[in-house]
This record gives structure tokens, sequence and C-alpha cells, in this order.
């Protein structure tokens, strides 16, 4: 059952483990821009991460899509809203997507703070936009998956662009 996720009846609630990770341990609760507040998460998460190799943060962000997936899915359900908007662990794991690209492709000495940063924003933007394929991701694939899909493809466009972005710096 599909209901408006602004019925304050529907007031989401942490109360087991896949609604405090799906609600990025409450940053999805947010009255003002939850999917931007679920975005600073991401990246507050990624970065004590830094000292990994890239190989580990690779690893970690798998582990973290599986885990987006199932905490979308299971929250979905019970708050009655498949894509409520306090569920914000799928843009933990789309911006780390929209860093880990160019952190791997571009192998030169980067700042990471830059990265960090230009991954943010150029994630925010695809995932407001939702240009295609990312709107076609967010209709079209069911529950957790989709829920979690149309971030993945927006971190990967965003971390894509940022590549071109910062080539097209590091030539100039």
């Amino acid at each position: 059952m599909d209901v408006d996720a602004e019925d304050p009846g529907l007031k989401p609630r942490i109360h087991n483990l896949a609604t405090l990770i799906a609600s990025g341990a409450g940053a999805g609760l947010s009255p003002i821009a939850p999917g931007t507040a679920g975005s600073i998460l991401g990246v507050l998460c990624l970065w004590p991460l830094g000292y990994l190799s890239l190989e580990w943060l690779w690893l970690v962000w798998f582990f973290a899509c599986f885990l987006a997936v199932w905490s979308a899915d299971c929250a979905g359900a019970d708050w009655q809203v498949v894509d409520h908007p306090a569920i914000v662990i799928d843009e933990v794991v789309g911006v780390w997507l929209a860093y880990l690209i160019p952190a791997t492709l571009l192998r030169v000495e980067l700042d990471p703070l830059l990265v960090i940063f230009g991954a943010l924003v150029l994630f925010r933007l695809y995932d407001i936009a939702k240009p295609w394929p990312v709107n076609w991701a967010e209709r079209r694939l069911p529950g957790g998956v989709g829920v979690v899909a149309d971030d993945l493809v927006a971190g990967a466009m965003a971390g894509f662009a940022l590549c071109v972005l910062m080539t097209a710096q590091l030539i100039a």
C-alpha cells in the first residue's frame, strides 16, 4: 500500500536495526532536506575511512549497498511508503560511489577534500534533477533495489562527471 509520505500518521519511527540504518541513524528524520542530510552523513562516514586502500573502500561500499537495499526494503514496508523521504541510506552509498569512481580512475595526487566536496555537489545535482537513467531506475525497479539503484546511477554519473572535470583541470 503506497500512502502519502506527508501523512502525519506515518511519521517514521526508528525502532529496529533496519529503520536505524535506512534513516542514516536518524539523519533522514531531518525536517529540511533529508536527502542532503543523508548525503552529508555519507561524506562524514567516508572521511574517516580515508586511511583504507581503495580495494577496502570498494569492499566496504559493496557491503553497504547490500545493507542499504535490505534496510530500505524493510523501512519502506514498515513506514508503508516504498521510498519514504526518511530513507537516506541510498544517498550514503550514492555519494560514496561518486567519490570512489574518480579516486579509482584518476591515479594522480588528488586533494581528498576537493574530490569529496565535488562528489557531494555533483551527486546532489544528479539526485535532485533525476535525469535519465536515474529516473528510469527510480520508477522501474522494485522495493529496496529501486530505492538504492537510482542513487547508485546518480552517484555513477556524478563520479564520471567529476572525472571529466578534474581531468580537464589537470590538463589545463
